[in-house]
């Protein structure tokens, strides 16, 4: 009998009648369609919902427009390049840094480039409502389980597996995951082996050619403001000050409006081709798992790295964080007066009793100098960091 992975898969297009019934009963989303899609009736919301045939119909009409419209109020562009690499079904990697943002504007630009919309991967830590669980997967959302108990995560992994495997090779459906749980809160992005051993884990075959059968296609996100900065600076410190502090569910609920309604000035994809040619050579020239899976950690890494947009903020923070004038050329005073001023109001945001201006401060130069770090590492063209 073949896995359903009821638990943790995106609706089917026979269940979304129900689940948008429940849908347009809960007044948070109703509230969210509104807030975005004023000019359309709450009544004939509900009756359009209760008419799609399936959940790209439902991206295209309602997703789309509210992703539209966030583009033009709080960003300064989405744009992409490689989209001429994209061979679906993929299974699209990236770097993380917004819970919402990364993976809908995502569905963007593949709309956009005249692609289908990926599955997403989710974490049900960010399922603090059971709407938002219903929303997601009719989304196209499945399911990170990450709240079970220790002794219950293999067979997770497995079935978290098992079901990206399936999307793929059987569903044809592109799907996408970031290269690591969670966001890299200070920009320095790094695949985690883990992840790559749990794409393996339900091949039937080796690990280079489980891998291989997701045809994997890193892609590189890079946000000119990251809106949710401060949020993640304050974190640090939060961390700092007390071993034991875990974010609340309305913590990671500010972190998604933030996301959303902050500005994020522009937004770039690159899309990378698949990386299969690649492990081919990796296969060839070694049989050691361990250092296979070492290989294709920086394979995907370099990919990343080697693809991020650089903006003025980047320069600017790098030459602070490292005391250097390397990019004081390319910057100029006005662009340098923008990033300065905008750093400044992020710091003034952060609401702690006992803030640390220094630590924060560097905290934030951290996050925007990591990615040119990391693309000039990538690239060959790095100094040495004292």
């Amino acid at each position: 009998m073949e896995h359903t992975f009821d638990n943790i898969r995106p609706y089917n297009p026979d269940e979304l009648h129900d689940a948008f019934s429940r849908l347009i009963k809960e007044p948070t989303f109703v509230k969210f369609i509104n807030y975005f899609l004023p000019h359309i009736p709450v009544e004939q919301v509900s009756a359009q919902l209760l008419s799609l045939p399936n959940a790209t119909a439902f991206q295209k009409i309602f997703i789309e427009p509210i992703l539209n419209n966030i583009e033009a109020k709080h960003s300064k562009g989405i744009t992409a390049s490689g989209t001429d690499f994209i061979q679906s079904p993929a299974l699209f990697v990236s770097n993380h840094r917004d819970i919402v943002m990364d993976s809908a504007l995502l569905n963007l630009v593949l709309f956009r480039s005249g692609f289908d919309s990926v599955e997403i991967g989710i974490g049900d830590n960010l399922l603090i409502a059971p709407w938002i669980r219903t929303f997601v997967r009719i989304n196209k959302s499945f399911i990170v389980q990450r709240s079970l108990p220790v002794s219950e995560m293999p067979k997770a992994f497995l079935e978290l597996s098992g079901y990206i495997r399936h999307a793929i090779t059987k569903k044809q459906t592109s799907v996408w995951i970031a290269q690591r749980e969670g966001r890299a809160k200070d920009s320095d992005d790094h695949t985690q082996e883990s992840i790559l051993k749990m794409f393996a884990l339900s091949g039937k075959s080796s690990f280079i050619n489980n891998l291989k059968e997701l045809n994997i296609s890193p892609v590189t996100i890079s946000y000119e403001y990251d809106p949710c900065d401060y949020l993640k600076a304050k974190e640090f410190q939060q961390k700092r000050d007390d071993e034991n502090f875990k974010k609340s569910p309305q913590d990671d609920l500010l972190n998604m409006q933030t996301g959303i309604m902050g500005n994020k000035g522009h937004v770039h994809f690159a899309f990378t081709p698949s990386i299969n040619p690649e492990l081919d050579k990796i296969a060839a020239s070694t049989d050691n798992r361990k250092k296979q899976v070492a290989a294709v950690v920086t394979l995907i890494d370099k990919r990343i790295h080697s693809n991020y947009t650089i903006y003025p903020i980047n320069k600017v923070a790098y030459d602070k964080l490292l005391n250097t004038t390397r990019f004081t050329a390319e910057v100029s005073e006005e662009e340098r007066h923008e990033v300065t001023t905008y750093l400044e109001q992020q710091l003034n945001k952060i609401d702690l009793p006992n803030k640390d201006i220094d630590f924060l401060r560097h905290k934030l130069l951290e996050m925007y100098a990591n990615p040119l770090i990391n693309y000039l590492a990538a690239t060959n063209n790095s100094l040495p960091i004292k």
